[in-house]
């Protein structure tokens, strides 16, 4: 799990591209202070295992459902991306709960100077639209946000300098792709509330001694 405040900024050093899948080697500095093989980092908000590392690059495979759901297969050598380490046992918890499972990919329309702070307005598909609500959590590219308004295609988020100055969002321009993971809450209300409205004849126990009697248990 992540909590969606970016640790460092790091740079692709390699790209490997597959039939379907890509090898990512980024080059890092802080999230490699206790790396092993197989620990996650994330990597622009996509849970990545790492492969392979040294003191200054790791490498993690991309399969193709990650490639097909992010932006991941886009990044080139020299690229900048968010890198942030799994949250350990007793770590603040400054973001929200980030699962690092991209639900798709938006594509920013505009940036927006206002004051100290830059508005970013993203476009997205229907179906990860469903899930963001005005004042709530979304991440993008792996950054802890929250949306400031919203319409049926597009949602925005407000960086103050800090965060634009610390994520790859402050650098990015019109028309750039990025990876977007909503709010797990809501997937869970959803479902809840999916399950909460089936018929009570589709819910109740099937198991009975007339179904033990004919599959031979009786």
């Amino acid at each position: 799990m992540f909590t969606g405040l970016v640790e460092e900024l790091g740079y692709v050093k390699d790209i490997n591209k597959g039939a379907k899948s890509v090898r990512i080697t980024v080059n890092a500095c802080k999230v490699l202070d206790d790396v092993k093989l197989g620990d996650s980092i994330a990597v622009n908000g996509t849970c990545l295992t790492v492969v392979a590392y040294s003191d200054t690059w790791f490498t993690a495979d991309v399969m193709p459902e990650t490639v097909d759901r992010t932006a991941l297969a886009v990044l080139k050598p020299g690229n900048v991306v968010n890198l942030e380490r799994t949250l350990a046992v007793g770590d603040r918890f400054g973001g929200h709960i980030v699962s690092g499972h991209i639900d798709g990919v938006g594509t920013i329309e505009a940036k927006e100077k206002n004051d100290i702070a830059v508005i970013v307005k993203i476009k997205a598909d229907t179906d990860v639209m469903r899930y963001i609500v005005k004042k709530g959590s979304i991440a993008i590219d792996g950054i802890s946000l929250t949306v400031v308004e919203l319409d049926e295609d597009w949602f925005s988020v407000s960086l103050i300098p800090h965060t634009a100055a610390g994520t790859t969002l402050g650098s990015k321009t019109t028309g750039d792709p990025v990876n977007l993971e909503t709010d797990i809450v809501g997937k869970y209300i959803e479902k809840f509330m999916r399950l909460g409205s089936a018929p009570i004849e589709k819910t109740k126990a099937t198991l009975t001694a007339d179904f033990l009697r004919d599959n031979g248990f009786m």
